[in-house]
């Protein structure tokens, strides 16, 4: 009989993920107090394999983001990489897949402290598909929220409690009417999207927000920049840019895991360029997604297989998270 139960990563072991529940004292669903990182598999049909991209990468960032808010865990980078393929494994999904890994604190008490409050790591899968629906681009506004600021809730960690300012910004937008926002900064220069982050084409340059103006540390964002160089040759430039710069860009797109690259052909009721996605945004969006799907060797450092992987080294079960 086929096994048709859905896993969740939860408390060290693979349990269906109905039985994955958190208490409604833990401290990370009052506070906000853990992070995450989003992850996408990308299924190949003639292959019959999913890839996920750049999980090492994006396990290292998370224990970046660990470090600030004074999460643990005694996982490797590696043990991580693990733990999503055998989960995936389990699930078995014959779709593109997101992965959310969470570490968050555990304790069960009233009072925002970090001190004293054991940590625990969680993962999931479910089917994802493209996270923007609209046929040609996207319309977009510029959002009177500003981006949280790194001396407040630093964006270069992905905070849960942090993304209350992306869920007003993007709720504020799509009630206008709008597919989604870009988001400044409180010095007033271009932050990011809602959830991602921004480049912009000006005579033939790509032009994207540097890490010093309150933006996550996007992993599409750096692919983008080596595809760019690498496969087009495109110069690439990392510096502010002031809000009247996109109203005049010839192209622009947001990137991240959950929107991949996303042209946006509207901003705030003015066309941008011809009003359609741009030749440059149109030949990145393509590359990426083939390198994705594991149809361009060259990038395959990027890619983990997940059913046609070998086991891991180590054959024990992965390590129970512990208190510290």
């Amino acid at each position: 009989m086929t096994d048709t139960k859905t896993y969740a990563y939860f408390k060290g072991n693979f349990v269906p993920i109905e039985e994955a529940n958190i208490n409604i004292m833990n401290h990370s669903f009052m506070y906000g107090t853990a992070v995450f990182e989003g992850l996408r598999g990308y299924w190949n049909e003639k292959q019959n394999e999913i890839y996920v991209f750049r999980m090492t990468e994006h396990f290292e960032r998370m224990q970046d983001s660990m470090k600030i808010m004074y999460l643990q865990t005694p996982h490797t980078v590696q043990q991580l990489c693990d733990i999503v393929v055998e989960l995936l494994r389990r699930n078995a999904p014959k779709t593109d897949t997101y992965v959310r890994p969470t570490a968050y604190k555990t304790v069960h008490r009233v009072g925002p402290g970090l001190d004293n409050n054991p940590s625990d790591i969680c993962i999931f899968s479910v089917p994802f598909g493209d996270y923007f629906h609209g046929a040609g681009g996207l319309k977009v506004q510029i959002s009177s929220w500003r981006r949280v600021e790194d001396n407040a809730i630093p964006a270069r960690a992905k905070i849960v409690g942090a993304y209350a300012n992306t869920a007003l910004a993007k709720t504020d937008a799509l009630m206008c009417g709008f597919d989604d926002c870009i988001v400044l900064s409180e010095n007033g220069h271009v932050s990011e999207g809602s959830a991602m982050n921004i480049f912009m084409v000006k005579r033939g340059t790509l032009v994207t927000t540097p890490t010093t103006e309150n933006i996550l540390e996007g992993i599409t964002r750096s692919s983008v920049i080596e595809i760019a160089r690498q496969e087009f040759g495109l110069a690439v430039q990392s510096r502010a840019i002031d809000r009247s710069e996109l109203l005049t860009a010839d192209e622009l797109f947001f990137c991240g895991t959950g929107a991949q690259i996303a042209p946006i052909i509207e901003i705030d009721k003015r066309p941008v360029g011809t009003g359609i996605a741009g030749p440059i945004t149109e030949k990145i969006q393509k590359a990426y997604i083939s390198i994705c799907r594991g149809e361009n060797p060259k990038y395959s450092k990027w890619l983990q297989p997940v059913f046609s992987a070998k086991k891991a080294t180590n054959e024990k079960e992965p390590p129970k998270a512990v208190a510290r």
